[in-house]
């Protein structure tokens, strides 16, 4: 047993501080080693072609994963870099493996006569889901994106006219435009139906 009354007050606070920050420490490199082991196997890869990938040693990665060791920060961003995820994705609280998000839990905005719905629930740096719903005859504006940025527009259902860097293209279902996004352009759907688009756009990194 520790015998914490010979410790002056001073002393014993430094003592539990330190004790704290061990555990915290501990816990941490648990968190990131299953994060780790959760992204790779997500992947279907082994320890060996993540470690090639990150080019961090194989016994570096192994002992990183086994959420016994405390890596340094820039082994840490190699493997974020590996997997294309943030740091802080990787030392965040696991999430769970499924969940179930119901259509109105998902934003919707009106923009004019268009409606636009976000498909990712969570922010995923760098990049952008939407599903665009246009009634006939309608049109709507985008919005320029950083320099850089390249968006994909694929057309589910009825018919789209992307409009951008002065070219027009006829959408029909299953057609896809891949163009940059910072530049302006605009959707329109010239039907007598509904129709159904949706945009990948990937920000240009900083």
């Amino acid at each position: 047993m520790v015998r914490l009354a010979c410790h002056s007050d001073g002393k014993l606070a430094n003592l539990l501080a330190a004790i704290h920050r061990v555990v915290m420490t501990e816990e941490l490199a648990t968190r990131l080693g299953k994060n780790i082991r959760q992204l790779r196997e997500a992947r279907g890869l082994t320890q060996q072609q993540m470690a090639k990938m990150a080019n961090v040693p194989r016994a570096t990665w192994a002992n990183v994963e086994s959420g016994t060791a405390n890596p340094t920060l820039s082994v840490m961003h190699a493997v974020a870099e590996a997997f294309q995820v943030t740091l802080e994705e990787l030392i965040s609280t696991p999430r769970a493996a499924c969940a179930f998000y119901p259509r109105d839990e998902l934003r919707t905005r009106q923009r004019g006569d268009v409606t636009v719905r976000k498909l990712l629930p969570d922010a995923i740096p760098g990049m952008e889901i939407d599903r665009f719903e246009l009634p006939p005859r309608s049109q709507m504006s985008g919005v320029p994106h950083t320099p850089g940025t390249r968006e994909y527009l694929t057309c589910e259902s009825g018919s789209i006219v992307l409009v951008a860097a002065g070219e027009r293209w006829q959408l029909e279902p299953g057609d896809l435009v891949a163009f940059r996004g910072d530049q302006r352009h605009s959707y329109a759907n010239p039907g007598e139906r509904p129709a159904v688009a949706y945009s990948v756009v990937a920000l240009a990194r900083g």
